[in-house]
């Protein structure tokens, strides 16, 4: 892809007007209304087309597929709804209220969950992949959609693949998935025992050197948070949601479920 070139899809034609990221690009159609398309030669696209020709029917909370590009006919490329920010940004420019984090919270989870029956899970959930559409009110959001199922994959309902936090060195670095791991033992660790009945030989190599390389005076026990830091109930909520073992932790219909959602603020 290339600044003002000219796609065709199906259904439509497109300019392409601005990269946004590596194979994500802004593009406009004859009526100028804003569009995102996504080019790679690479299974994840057809990935996330296929997933969402298979779900985006079944929930409007699913960023959905417009249009398949037809000319040129590589790189393989797809047009995706335009929402005007995602949850990482719209957070860094001002703190989330707690309706509001309760708001978008209940939408990703019965996103999730839709995905969930059919034995689907969404790989990579993190702020950047929540996206939003604003309006004026209580609530800054007016619509919530979870995107990029790229790596969504038919899983068992526990497994891997979740980046809980931000590390000190690029996603592409070698020690990433690593750092990741540091930082969700020092919050929720140590990892339980019955661990040792889901994690192979050399995932078990990995967890040892975590706890060895982790000393006492980093850790940092999200249970002892203070409720001057956090509410008792909002880290009650946390606590189930990030349990180490996968198995202990609550389903998405599960979690719609919990009285955290209509607790009195």
């Amino acid at each position: 892809m290339k600044l003002r070139q000219i796609i065709r899809g199906r259904t439509g034609q497109y300019t392409i007007i601005k990269q946004l990221h590596e194979s994500v690009w802004l593009a406009m159609n004859q009526e100028k209304d804003s569009f995102i398309v996504k080019s790679a030669n690479h299974f994840r696209i057809h990935n996330e087309r296929d997933i969402l020709l298979r779900f985006q029917h079944k929930s409007p909370l699913l960023r959905p597929l417009l249009d398949e590009v037809q000319d040129p006919a590589s790189p393989s490329a797809i047009v995706l709804k335009y929402l005007e920010d995602d949850i990482l940004h719209a957070s860094n420019r001002k703190r989330l209220a707690r309706t509001e984090v309760k708001y978008v919270a209940q939408r990703v989870l019965e996103a999730l969950s839709v995905l969930h029956q059919e034995g689907f899970v969404h790989t990579d959930i993190k702020p950047s992949n929540v996206l939003v559409n604003y309006e004026k009110g209580e609530s800054r959001f007016k619509e919530v959609q979870l995107a990029d199922f790229g790596s969504t994959l038919t899983s068992l309902l526990y497994g891997e693949g979740f980046h809980v936090f931000k590390p000190d060195v690029p996603v592409d670095h070698e020690d990433y998935d690593l750092k990741i791991l540091m930082k969700h033992h020092r919050c929720f660790g140590p990892f339980p025992a019955s661990y040792d009945e889901i994690a192979n030989q050399q995932r078990r190599a990995v967890l040892i050197w975590v706890t060895q390389n982790c000393p006492p005076d980093t850790m940092r026990p999200f249970h002892l948070t203070t409720a001057q830091e956090i509410r008792n109930e909002d880290k009650g909520f946390v606590l189930k949601v990030m349990k180490l073992d996968p198995r202990d932790r609550p389903s998405a219909q599960e979690l719609l479920e919990d009285s955290w959602f209509t607790s009195e603020e």
